[in-house]
């Protein structure tokens, strides 16, 4: 007697379960094997619905890029702000600012989220991120204890420079340690070393 095949059921999602599979999948494509990755048909087999399924929510292969964008910018805003509670309510040495910055721009794929944007030339969707970054200025200005004599652009400087180091190290990092023979915390041991010069008052102002 021939053996009954056992067809699976697909699963029934809500617009916004789907939606939301959809940008978890297309975020570990783009993760994995960066973002030619993130096509429609590749996103569909990945959470097992058609191409047509996926169209109907997002219309096209770009505004799925586009919503990842954003998704992705939303969580890096919401990780700085949370270093920038951190950091105000932790007693917070140049390292703790160090790890809360690398923490922001290492979780989630920030750094290749960041690169992804910087290559489509539209820079003005890391605009949501533009308060977050300020707020990790007032932080530090905070730290600071507001000292009249260390500059704002002083401080602007040290977090700039603390962004872009996490940003190539969440990019780049991992093998260029492995080429240097130094261990994943290296990048920030090193930063936090050289921050308290940024935050040094500037020669001359006693």
């Amino acid at each position: 007697m021939p053996k009954e095949k056992t067809v699976q059921k697909r699963r029934r999602r809500t617009p916004d379960e789907a939606r939301s599979e959809a940008l978890a999948a297309a975020r570990s494509l783009l993760l994995q094997a960066g973002p030619d990755a993130v096509t429609l048909s590749a996103v569909a087999k990945k959470i097992g619905v058609t191409h047509a399924n996926l169209i109907h929510h997002f219309g096209s292969a770009s505004d799925l890029q586009a919503a990842l964008m954003g998704s992705m910018v939303d969580d890096l805003r919401d990780a700085l702000d949370a270093a920038v509670a951190r950091l105000r309510t932790d007693e917070s040495a140049p390292r703790e600012l160090v790890d809360a910055v690398f923490d922001a721009f290492g979780e989630g794929g920030a750094g290749r989220l960041a690169s992804w944007i910087v290559m489509t030339g539209d820079t003005s969707r890391l605009e949501p991120v533009r308060q977050a970054v300020l707020g990790v200025v007032d932080a530090v200005d905070e730290m600071a204890g507001h000292d009249p004599q260390l500059p704002r652009e002083r401080i602007k400087a040290a977090v700039l420079f603390i962004a872009l180091t996490a940003f190539g190290d969440a990019l780049i990092g991992l093998p260029l340690r492995d080429i240097l023979g130094q261990d994943d915390k290296a990048s920030r041991r090193i930063m936090a070393d050289l921050l308290p010069a940024f935050l040094e008052r500037p020669k001359g102002t006693g």
